[in-house]
């Protein structure tokens, strides 16, 4: 399974993106800013192509998360991102949900790119990823920066 994120606004504190799943899409994206020299927790993940896997550890997150969701076990996690630990994709509206990780939702809360980027609907896009990810057996995300 191929999925590639687009990302179409990037302000002062957030970045935007489109998340499509071969080729299909899927929903919304809500990253960190970019920033030239990284800042842990407050950077957006650099564009390249990377493995997405399980991390298969009981972590506070994902107890939380297991007892919030029945069908969820452990976070889907982007690997060997150069210089993030645990970038994972999970629930979140806007920059003060993320550190370095990718959020993502079924709607945006304005059509204006402007410093209020946030995502609207994002369990339920985070529902349904995590199931179209679950039956995979190999996924690979492409980030890459679109036109703003």
């Amino acid at each position: 399974m191929k999925l590639t994120l687009t990302r179409f606004s990037g302000q002062s504190t957030s970045t935007l993106g489109l998340l499509f799943v071969d080729n299909s899409f899927e929903c919304f994206t809500l990253e960190d800013e970019e920033r030239v020299v990284k800042i842990k927790g407050e950077t957006r993940i650099p564009e390249g192509t990377y493995r997405v896997k399980k991390r298969e550890v009981l972590s506070g997150l994902t107890k939380k998360y297991r007892d919030r969701f029945d069908f969820f076990d452990y976070h889907f996690m982007l690997q060997d991102v150069p210089g993030f630990e645990y970038v994972y994709i999970h629930i979140g509206n806007d920059e003060t949900n993320t550190d370095g990780c990718l959020l993502v939702g079924d709607g945006v809360k304005s059509n204006r790119f402007d410093e209020k980027n946030n995502l609207q609907s994002s369990t339920s896009a985070f529902e349904r990823l995590y199931k179209r990810l679950s039956g995979a057996l190999d996924i690979t995300i492409e980030i890459k920066n679109g036109r703003y």
